[in-house]
């Protein structure tokens, strides 16, 4: 009885499944609805694999239905490469498609530039993909910019084929990359660079000095874990000029990773970092933009006396995984410059050094993940492994400058008492909210004290445009306005965008602006 009963059931399963509508297809009538008419796979570099873009294509009927033909319009000729419903091609016949149901069709592209007749650094490559044909055709665009580029990669072994290393200031290390060719050391605006590992500038015999120049408007990209290693007596110098274009920054030089996507634009930690070894000597960067590295410089120098070792003039670091500027023992004098957002410092000091920062906007909002670490923080000591190094802060001196961010307590120290720890602020907006007084007997937090803070202000807002989007310039209202001592806005009259300051000069990189209400 249980047998038959059974059976009944699994008869009128079958039946009533056999009535379904989607299980019996119609061919589509050209009324397939789509997520989007035309696919933008953004920016690509010659040769480089772009990310992975979806369209979902919809049947809105209460019929299954059948797609006759599914192709890129150019075949298989196409630069394009689809997926669809789970299987790769450029062409597929029969696509079904349930009813009140959808698929989804992935697409990529790899594209060489060479391979098309054009002059130009950018070339538009275009196709489509084609659902059925004749008057029931349908189609999706496919739009992919593609961008020329100089390519720099590290070498290979020819018998192994391993990636060779570098040797740094007579150091074996595993770092991954290769020293820069003699005809390789000056960079243009001409094609954008890619750089797979880290380019090494210096003789890596330790002989000649070498230096990279890089001209105003050049763009360079990096893969992950890559970046620049000045050593050997090296010397880097990025000669960036003030742009006419503030959206456009056709002078300005850009180092960035290698993901153009818009969702890539802002996130850190996409490549390594700017090395300056102790080996490096005079390096320079003006009118220099460096964003979404993991530490935007690391800067590393083995004395404080004669010439700075690092010079930044109107310059900006954002989005870095971890510090936006790392001193260790150094010699640096900075002005117009703007660091925001990083993981744990805007700028960190070690082992003291020798500093002069003028007109500069240290700052962080940081919210990419949490954060405990103040944006500015002085410490003239190193731990490495069980070994703590002391050096002395010999000078650290910030004048017309805004150390700001959205913590309490955005500027810290750590001294040990065997060596020198000297700094002054002047004139200058600091953000200390010591909520439960912690730091009331803190020596180095006595903002009454002439002889390390003069003219200071202390936690109030300096009403700055969109500082998580880092767009730190001050209103007309800001804290800031006015503020700045003339004497030190003479020695550099413009600030970051060429605003002149002679007079009434205001706090930080920028001067005031009134913003458009909207």
């Amino acid at each position: 009885m249980r047998y038959l009963y059974t059976l009944a059931l699994l008869t009128i399963i079958v039946v009533v499944s056999s009535c379904r509508n989607d299980f019996e297809t119609s061919t589509s009538t050209g009324e397939l609805r789509f997520s989007r008419d035309t696919i933008y796979l953004d920016t690509v570099f010659t040769n480089i694999g772009s990310s992975t873009y979806n369209l979902k294509v919809y049947n809105r009927s209460d019929d299954a239905i059948n797609i006759p033909t599914v192709r890129l319009s150019r075949g298989e000729a196409s630069d394009y490469r689809l997926n669809v419903d789970g299987v790769a091609g450029r062409e597929f016949n029969d696509v079904e498609i349930l009813a009140k149901d959808s698929i989804f069709i992935f697409v990529e592209t790899t594209i060489d530039i060479n391979d098309y007749t054009s002059d130009d650094v950018d070339f538009l490559y275009t196709d489509a993909i084609e659902f059925d044909t004749g008057s029931n055709a349908q189609k999706v665009e496919l739009v992919t910019l593609v961008k020329d580029a100089t390519f720099i990669f590290p070498d290979r072994e020819d018998a192994t084929g391993i990636i060779e290393t570098l040797t740094v200031n007579g150091t074996e290390t595993q770092i991954q990359g290769r020293y820069l060719m003699d005809d390789e050391l000056t960079f243009t605006s001409d094609k954008p660079y890619v750089v797979y590992g880290y380019m090494a500038v210096g003789d890596p015999n330790g002989g000649t000095a070498k230096t990279l120049n890089i001209n105003p408007g050049a763009r360079i990209h990096f893969h992950q874990n890559s970046g620049i290693i000045v050593a050997n007596n090296a010397s880097l110098k990025i000669n960036g000029t003030l742009s006419a274009s503030q959206e456009e920054l056709e002078n300005e030089v850009i180092l960035e990773g290698d993901r153009l996507e818009p969702g890539f634009s802002d996130i850190p930690g996409q490549w390594g970092a700017i090395l300056l070894t102790t080996g490096s000597v005079d390096n320079e960067m003006r009118y220099t933009t460096i964003k979404n590295a993991t530490v935007g410089i690391l800067n590393e120098s083995n004395t404080t006396t004669g010439s700075p070792n690092l010079t930044l003039a109107n310059t900006q670091i954002y989005n870095s995984g971890a510090v936006g500027l790392l001193n260790r023992f150094s010699t640096v004098e900075a002005s117009n410059t703007v660091i925001n957002n990083a993981g744990q410092f805007a700028m960190l000091v070690q082992l003291g050094g020798n500093y002069s920062f003028d007109h500069c906007t240290f700052t962080n909002y940081f919210t990419s993940g949490s954060r405990t670490t103040p944006a500015v923080f002085l410490d003239n000591t190193l731990a490495a492994g069980d070994q703590l190094f002391v050096g002395s802060l010999e000078k650290a001196t910030f004048r017309n400058s805004i150390i700001y961010g959205n913590q309490g307590e955005e500027l810290l120290f750590n001294r040990h008492e065997n060596a020198d720890f000297n700094f002054k602020f002047e004139n200058t907006l600091i953000r200390f909210d010591d909520s439960f007084g912690s730091f009331e007997e803190s020596e180095f937090h006595q903002f009454d004290d002439a002889t390390r803070y003069e003219n200071i202000i202390i936690s109030i807002e300096p009403d700055f445009k969109a500082p998580n989007d880092n767009k730190l310039q001050i209103g007309d209202a800001s804290a800031a306005n006015g503020q700045g001592n003339p004497a030190v806005s003479q020695l550099f009259p413009l600030d970051l965008i060429g605003t002149n300051r002679t007079v009434n000069p205001d706090l930080g990189a920028y001067e005031s602006i009134i913003f458009n209400e909207d």
